[in-house]
């Protein structure tokens, strides 16, 4: 082979590592999870709603004729946002939290309360606090990658992180919402975690999150309250709340293989907010555990797809984008259905894709379509996708750098 043969080979080589990876198709897999749960959330708010919609709205079909329009809405704003490049969120990342605050200060001022908390604007249209997740994560990442260079700095990393979290955890939990509050700041460590933060940080920060966490909890009388009632339902199940167990009660009677859609008695004889918090016992006794399984099945298909994505991500923006909305929608389901069984304390948080509700559907399919644009611009492991990791090992998810050694030219 000639010199100029291998000098053109080079340059087309070198082209290839600084030419940014061209839109592919999007993530079929995740599409097609995130299609079967949101069909599958419509029948189940049919089924759970109708008995609460008629005693709360006076009509039977309210809840899932506005959960229908919401689907829709949210289906339009994934299409947008998996067309539109991710790294534009660099531009809007501080727009939206902007915006993310004044509502959750308009929460406060507007003292609109719905089920004991202060929560919702627009009658319980809008609830801010669901957007503020959505939120945080967008906007730590676009922070987090455009300080990645300087997170071993703790008066440039742990310290402005902790004020953000502070100021966006206090203000939810002011309205109070415990559950959002402490998933914004599980959020923001794990975030941390996969930028690159130093390990010292990150045992820091978590010494000071549980501290506050107890702080919290024992200022709260809502935290005392549900710590109490959690440690007496550990010891004896039959203390536990009333939540608890009528979603066992339910749970029970769906046995395997469940009594049917439509025909559980658990939504009819007094389990609270089926459509919402209490929909996944709803789900358990008219579909039985292999329903159930099944549900859970479906979030571990999403969970790996998620990591998938931000895996093969162009760049470090890409993976913290991909990984930090995996998980949030991930830990969500699974604190609503640990709390379901009496695994953990009451949160009041929705089910994602299932329950009712119209900010958090919309920001679940924000978050599927951020992460359908960044499966488009993802290419399976080559010099594009290896050149856009600026920061390696973070970028990632913390693995080391396992690529191989440019190989030396050989003798003949």
């Amino acid at each position: 082979m000639g010199i100029g043969t291998f000098v053109n080979q080079a340059a087309k080589s070198q082209a290839a590592v600084i030419r940014r990876p061209k839109p592919t198709n999007i993530d079929l897999p995740l599409l097609v999870v995130a299609i079967a749960l949101t069909v599958f959330g419509l029948l189940m708010v049919f089924s759970a709603s109708t008995d609460f919609s008629l005693f709360v709205y006076d009509k039977p079909y309210y809840m899932f004729n506005k959960q229908v329009l919401w689907m829709i809405v949210g289906t339009g704003i994934a299409f947008i946002l998996a067309r539109m490049d991710y790294h534009l969120w660099q531009k809007y990342a501080l727009p939206l939290m902007g915006v993310t605050i004044v509502l959750l200060v308009s929460v406060l001022f507007n003292n609109q309360a719905r089920f004991g908390a202060v929560r919702s604007l627009l009658g319980g249209s809008v609830q801010p606090s669901e957007l503020a997740k959505l939120a945080i994560v967008v906007y730590l990442s676009v922070w987090l990658y455009s300080k990645r260079n300087y997170l071993q700095n703790i008066e440039l990393g742990l310290f402005p992180l902790a004020v953000i979290l502070g100021i966006l955890g206090g203000l939810i939990y002011l309205e109070p919402d415990l559950s959002a509050t402490f998933t914004i700041f599980i959020l923001g460590g794990l975030l941390f975690f996969l930028a690159g933060g130093d390990l010292r940080q990150i045992v820091l920060f978590m010494i000071i999150a549980l501290l506050a966490g107890a702080l919290v909890v024992q200022l709260s009388s809502t935290g005392r309250n549900r710590l109490s009632s959690y440690i007496t339902g550990l010891k004896d199940p039959l203390q536990s709340t009333d939540q608890v167990r009528l979603s066992l009660g339910a749970i029970i009677r769906g046995g395997w293989f469940g009594v049917g859609i439509g025909r559980g008695s658990g939504k009819w004889t007094g389990l609270p907010v089926a459509p919402t918090d209490s929909i996944f016992a709803v789900v358990v006794e008219e579909l039985g555990l292999l329903g159930a399984l099944t549900l859970v099945g479906f979030y571990g298909l999403l969970l790996w797809r998620g990591l998938k994505i931000a895996s093969k991500a162009p760049d470090s923006l890409g993976a913290l984008l991909a990984a930090g909305l995996t998980f949030w929608i991930t830990i969500e389901a699974f604190i609503n259905m640990a709390v379901m069984v009496g695994l953990l304390p009451f949160a009041g948080n929705a089910l994602p894709f299932i329950s009712a509700g119209g900010s958090n559907l919309i920001s679940t399919l924000a978050a599927i379509g951020i992460l359908l644009n960044i499966s488009r611009q993802t290419s399976e492991s080559g010099p594009a996708a290896e050149e856009w990791r600026s920061y390696g090992a973070s970028a990632d998810l913390r693995r080391r750098d396992r690529r191989r050694r440019v190989s030396r030219a050989r003798r003949a």
